[in-house]
């Protein structure tokens, strides 16, 4: 692939994956040990934290006496299951034409997702091609890629970074996007309005035909 892409989180970008970690983790925290979690100790010990970074602060500040490392394997593989469910539903027309517009523009789009491929492949099936790709991404970071997690995206599209735009869920990935050397694009919502999305090229409020106009006209 050459020319210009795009790297989209579809998990946070195109869906409103911080609200289903969100409540991912309170059901997680509560079944675990009944630990307490609100929107504020999300804010303060978990978001721009890698999962288990971020439980460790949380659990230093509680009585519980579980183990952060496991707690962080499974909370990602519950986050995981539950993206699984929930993405069949987020690819639907509105994304279809945000799709639409790019690859029409000569785009090569990589979407990345935490969910099981095998389960929601045949979601995806509409959007995909030659030059628009469908891949895993475990990131360790809690509601946010890694900068490595970008970097992967560009070597799926077998391009340089400086290439290829990110398209982010929130204001943590688009740091780690500049940190890979990327230029990013902000989805924003209610769960992560408080977040800082300087450096963020434009800051939109879904993926749709109509916003990826408004983005692609500043490319």
């Amino acid at each position: 692939m050459a020319g210009r892409g795009i790297a989209i989180d579809f998990d946070f970008a195109a869906m409103n994956g911080a609200e289903l970690l969100f409540e991912t983790t309170k059901k997680f925290l509560r079944d675990l040990d009944r630990i307490p979690f609100d929107e504020s100790l999300e804010a303060r010990c978990l978001f721009g934290c890698t999962y288990s970074d971020g439980l460790t602060r949380l659990f230093a500040q509680s009585k519980t006496k579980k183990t952060a490392k496991k707690a962080a394997r499974d909370l990602a593989a519950a986050f995981a299951a539950a993206v699984t469910e929930a993405v069949p539903a987020a690819v639907g027309i509105p994304f279809r034409n945000f799709i639409k517009v790019f690859a029409d523009a000569g785009f090569s789009i990589a979407i990345a997702t935490r969910a099981d491929l095998d389960a929601v492949r045949f979601a995806f099936g509409p959007v995909l091609g030659k030059d628009v790709i469908l891949y895993h991404e475990d990131s360790e970071g809690y509601g946010f890629p890694t900068w490595e997690s970008w970097r992967r995206a560009c070597m799926a599209l077998e391009m340089k970074h400086a290439a290829v735009r990110a398209v982010a869920g929130s204001g943590f990935a688009v740091k780690t996007a500049l940190v890979a050397g990327m230029r990013a694009v902000a989805v924003t919502n209610d769960r992560v309005a408080y977040q800082d999305f300087g450096g963020a090229g434009e800051v939109v409020d879904g993926l749709s035909g109509k916003t990826a106009k408004r983005i692609l006209a500043k490319l």
